[in-house]
């Protein structure tokens, strides 16, 4: 999900250049960003099932409901269209050179749907480290400063954050 702020921003230096590139890129890339997060969801309901109701059932209810209908399923392309068009609208825009433009698109390898636990995955989350965290690094440094309102409330809302997970914690019911 934070991710998505990233692309946000990337889409919108590529779109500086051309505005075609940098929203069709942002689109595909950050509704390719929701399926991901769902297949996360039911990954870990998975993985929570063993926990409640043992492996056999668990193995039995993943596997009954594997292909099960849902709208995420069509927008799979959209993630592996959305890296390649970052990645050449990166590069073409002159936002990120050769080598940072070819990391990113390395995001097209990691593998996307249900309990997908590939290795080949941490190759294309490198990938995007080395594209992205250089650039945001650049535009933080270059970027005009925080005013004091915007600082207050990064502040606040990260007190309230860790404030809730103290609290939720030791009250489990606050997480219902």
């Amino acid at each position: 999900m934070i991710l998505c702020f990233g692309i946000i921003s990337l889409a919108t230096l590529i779109g500086n250049w051309n505005r075609v590139w940098g929203i069709w890129g942002g689109a595909l890339a950050i509704s390719g960003l929701f399926t991901r997060t769902f297949h996360a969801g039911i990954d870990h309901l998975s993985f929570q099932l063993v926990n409640v109701q043992g492996l056999d059932l668990a193995w039995q209810a993943v596997s009954d409901s594997y292909r099960a209908f849902h709208v995420f399923r069509y927008l799979n392309g959209h993630i592996m269209a959305g890296w390649i068009v970052l990645a050449i609208g990166a590069y073409r825009s002159r936002t990120l050179n050769l080598f940072r433009s070819i990391a990113l698109g390395l995001m097209v390898m990691v593998p996307f749907g249900t309990l997908k636990g590939t290795q080949i995955r941490a190759l294309g989350i490198i990938g995007l480290c080395v594209a992205l965290v250089p650039l945001g690094i650049s535009m933080l440094r270059h970027g005009p400063p925080l005013s004091r309102q915007a600082i207050f409330w990064i502040i606040t809302i990260s007190v309230l954050g860790i404030i809730f997970t103290i609290l939720s914690i030791f009250f489990p019911v606050l997480m219902n």
